[in-house]
């Protein structure tokens, strides 16, 4: 430990903190722009700059550790003219039209300047011209690119991709896409951290309002939105709505008042996909020897095509089972739409994700049950929304509470922590339980499988079966799981993997907190709802009986092997 001064406080620090950490660990405020912890930082952006007694220069705080005896001014006059040169020199490069970027409001540069009182930038604005294929999910606006260098050390460090590099040199270096690539042709996965970790409003996830407003107000086309787990966790936070508070019943008000004429719960399938990737996985330990191992979940897009990208030779490790979005688009549009007597092609499925990707999955020709007909016609992220809500005047806690609508809309505690790392491996493992033993178990029997980016591993006896299963989340534990399964380090019979560190409470599509990671506290409120859940196990949901009785038959029967299955390896990519 040492003794420091900061702006006249005397404060003891650890010897291995930098000045910024030993200044928050105090309640001293030092502003940041490209910084994030353990990933990026490099000081790039000289926000941060503080000065110390004796030094003759100001120096970065984000990566200057601190020393015995230090005294640091993070507000002196020096400071400040400093930090206003440096701001003003970033503003000069950055397209300012704020009134027309999406994170208007929501901008760490605007934040900045604004506490600063800037009211002018006295330099030459020159900033580089051009944008990513918009039709591309994740989209890159180069006018706004402030160079931090955020989203090259998240693509490279968190997912393992390296799809953002600098590029160029000299006065024309940038950040761009590796090799000058177009997108598309990167091994991009869709996953969006790099669009949630950017401070400004430099790369975006492709906008589809235009697409719902256009359905909503074609009288000859019948609305249906679903509403994935995650969401719900997203929607409270943005709204400022505490734990206590959240209540899913405002959100379909608000969905029944943008004029949707069916609002559903994504959790329904969610319990529909345990059915069948539960079942599958069942299937595959009675006939062992028949098939490579582990088997792997298959609901996250981001994921999938990752595996195709880096592990082309181990995409049929995949469970066949469509995911929870997919599935409900083919049971819409063809048991439900049977049910309400509307032809297939007059419904519009609209899914709200906190997920990029999903934007991605439903282009994919080879994923849908009909050929010619889309099982989702558009996918909305979370962010999305909620602005489709501003835009009306949609103010949710004024609302009063409505149901989801029948049959779509039951879902169950096993659905709804889908939303978070390790709640499919959870689920799974419930009602895999009760189709060997016939009887349920403890639903908090399998929560060691909870938790963030780590990989956890639980054996399950089954009936004397024993199940090794791991779970992850992030696209750089994934690779570090596969090559040890390559290796033979490890073995697994299961392995459930999420792109997004979290899973998908930290989807691409959800609200944008900068230098904040909320997976875990929405991962609270998913489990905190299945606690809460009068039913916690997928194979009691009524609604999903209702429907393997009516229509599907038998989990992998072959009507749900043609609408709830599918083959990853005859993706596009």
């Amino acid at each position: 430990m040492v003794n420091i001064t900061i702006d006249g406080k005397k404060i003891v620090a650890d010897e291995k903190s930098t000045i910024m950490e030993a200044a928050e660990k105090n309640g001293i405020e030092i502003p940041k722009l490209c910084f994030l912890k353990e990933i990026n930082e490099i000081g790039a952006c000289r926000v941060c700059i503080v000065e110390v007694e004796g030094m003759d220069r100001v120096v970065s705080s984000c990566n200057h550790l601190v020393e015995d005896g230090m005294v640091i001014h993070t507000n002196s006059p020096r400071v400040r003219d400093v930090r206003k040169t440096n701001v003003q020199l970033i503003l000069s490069e950055h397209n300012s039209d704020c009134p027309t970027c999406v994170r208007n409001g929501n901008c760490s540069l605007q934040s900045i300047a604004e506490n600063m009182g800037l009211l002018s930038v006295p330099f030459r604005k020159d900033w580089e011209e051009g944008r990513t294929d918009t039709t591309f999910p994740i989209i890159r606006d180069s006018t706004k690119c402030i160079k931090c260098m955020r989203c090259v050390n998240i693509c490279d460090k968190v997912q393992s991709l390296g799809v953002w590099d600098m590029i160029n040199t000299g006065a024309r270096t940038t950040v761009g896409v590796t090799e000058n690539k177009e997108m598309r042709d990167t091994n991009c996965s869709i996953c969006g951290q790099c669009v949630t970790h950017c401070p400004v409003g430099a790369l975006t996830v492709r906008r589809d309002i235009r697409s719902v407003y256009e359905a909503l107000h074609d009288p000859e086309v019948v609305t249906v939105v679903q509403v994935a787990p995650a969401v719900r966790a997203g929607f409270a936070e943005a709204l400022g709505i505490t734990e206590k508070e959240l209540t899913t019943g405002q959100m379909v008000t608000a969905l029944k008042q943008l004029g949707f004429d069916y609002v559903f719960d994504t959790n329904f399938t969610a319990d529909l996909t345990i059915m069948e990737e539960g079942s599958e996985l069942l299937h595959k330990l009675t006939h062992k020897d028949e098939y490579a191992w582990p088997m792997f979940t298959s609901c996250c897009p981001g994921w999938v095509r990752f595996m195709k990208s880096e592990f082309p030779e181990m995409v049929d490790q995949l469970s066949t089972a469509k995911s929870p979005q997919q599935m409900f688009g083919a049971v819409t549009k063809t048991w439900f739409a049977d049910k309400i007597g509307v032809d297939p092609s007059r419904l519009c499925v609209i899914s709200v994700m906190p997920c990029s990707a999903k934007k991605y999955e439903c282009s994919v020709e080879e994923v849908n049950a009909n050929e010619g007909i889309k099982d989702v016609d558009v996918v909305l992220i979370t962010r999305e929304m909620l602005q489709i809500m501003q835009m009306d005047g949609i103010h949710l806690s004024d609302l009063e509470e409505t149901e989801f609508d029948s049959p779509l809309g039951e879902g169950t505690g096993a659905a709804v922590i889908f939303g978070a790392s390790g709640g499919v491996m959870e689920a799974a493992l419930r009602s895999a339980y009760f189709l060997i033993k016939n009887e349920n178990i403890d639903p908090d029997a399998f929560k060691e499988v909870r938790g963030y980016t780590d990989r956890r591993e639980l054996e399950v006896d089954i009936d004397g079966n024993i199940v090794k299963c791991a779970v992850v989340s992030s696209l750089s534990e994934a690779r570090k799981l596969i090559k040890d399964v390559k290796k033979g380090k490890a073995y697994y019979d299961f392995v459930e993997v999420m792109a997004c560190p979290g899973g998908c409470s930290g989807g691409g599509g959800q609200p944008i907190k900068d230098g904040e990671e909320r997976a875990g506290r929405r991962a609270n409120i998913l489990y905190r709802l299945d606690k809460n859940a009068p039913i916690r196990y997928s194979h009691e949901n009524p609604e999903v009986l209702t429907l393997y009785k009516e229509f599907l038959g038998s989990p992998l029967s072959e009507k749900s092997h043609h609408l709830l299955h599918t083959e990853q390896s005859k993706w596009r990519y």
